[in-house]
């Protein structure tokens, strides 16, 4: 026997479910999305964040059949705008591109207005591509070697720029200093354009950096660029020498471009934002123009996203407690 209801009961609650999972029913039969998607950028226009998402803005919304409006939310190494993500509706309108400062926050700043782990579903990775150290053209040191050297015998007499507190270009920084036993004074800025542009004018000599927001530069002869981060040079700079060829080892720090969604988001919205990232960036316009800013397009599934995530959250954590790094 069922149970019974009160008439004004079974219709209030069929109302409430009506209400409640109009998105769910919409994403179940394919319709998403049905209006424009906001892309928050949690970084200032121009610096390398920004760069790529409006490389492969413009063939998300074709694909997607909807406008897809960038908003950068800048400051605070990114958090500012993943913190507006991580407390939007789960509905797949508000997403998040960022970097891989993503998983490195945690590990530096003692509080946060969200969880990495819990708060976000992963989409999928768009590009990957090394932090660029460059110098001011004025800079005494044109190699890291003697850079080295200038900052040993005058120890934090060098400082050094970065997109901010837990940016790629802040731990490189951070690295570089312990694995050479160096002492050097980190200038975090609100992103890569404004720090670029001090760089250019002397205001601090040298900064870590994604190569997007420097690569036009120091093809221009206005930086000069003394390393990359990574263990493989980049195409893009292929006479610029890996840190480990300048003599640091051990040093590694990849950066990394990726879209999350806020948790819950309904699995339709992910799949289907996953497989436009993977077909973008097998494009070859898209690859091309990724490739001149120094970044290779990497695509693949949430899952594999969410394993880097949860694998350089514990990696970060380590390394900030070796080099004594925390932001209040």
């Amino acid at each position: 026997m069922k149970p019974f209801l009160a008439p004004w009961l079974h219709a209030g609650l069929l109302a409430l479910a009506a209400f409640a999972s109009p998105f769910a029913a919409h994403a179940d039969n394919g319709d998403y999305p049905t209006k424009p998607i906001r892309l928050v950028v949690p970084y200032p226009p121009g610096g390398g964040t920004d760069v790529i998402a409006r490389i492969v803005q413009e063939r998300f919304a074709t694909l997607l059949g909807q406008p897809e409006l960038i908003d950068n939310r800048g400051g605070a190494a990114g958090s500012i705008g993943t913190e507006l993500v991580a407390k939007s509706a789960p509905d797949g309108y508000t997403v998040l591109f960022t970097l891989s400062s993503h998983t490195i926050n945690p590990a530096i700043y003692a509080k946060l207005g969200f969880d990495t782990a819990k708060d976000f579903a992963p989409v999928g990775m768009v590009a990957s591509l090394p932090q660029i150290l460059v110098a001011n053209t004025q800079f005494p040191a044109n190699t890291v070697a003697e850079l080295v050297a200038l900052a040993k015998a005058k120890p934090d007499s060098i400082s050094f720029a970065s997109v901010g507190n837990g940016s790629p270009g802040h731990l490189a920084g951070e690295l570089l200093k312990l694995r050479t036993g160096t002492q050097m004074t980190h200038v975090p800025y609100r992103g890569g354009g404004p720090a670029v542009t001090d760089v250019m004018g002397g205001q601090v000599p040298l900064l870590w950096v994604s190569i997007p927001a420097a690569a036009q530069f120091v093809k221009a002869g206005k930086l000069k660029a003394l390393a990359v981060s990574t263990i493989k040079r980049s195409a893009a700079f292929p006479d610029v020498p890996t840190m480990q060829e300048a003599g640091v080892p051990d040093f590694d720090v990849d950066s990394w471009y990726a879209v999350f969604v806020p948790a819950k988001t309904p699995k339709p919205a992910v799949d289907r934002l996953n497989r436009v990232i993977n077909t973008v960036v097998k494009e070859p316009e898209i690859r091309d123009k990724l490739l001149a800013q120094g970044s290779e397009g990497v695509g693949g599934t949430p899952e594999q996203l969410g394993k880097v995530v949860t694998t350089e959250l514990v990696r970060w954590q380590k390394l900030a407690k070796e080099a004594s790094i925390k932001v209040d």
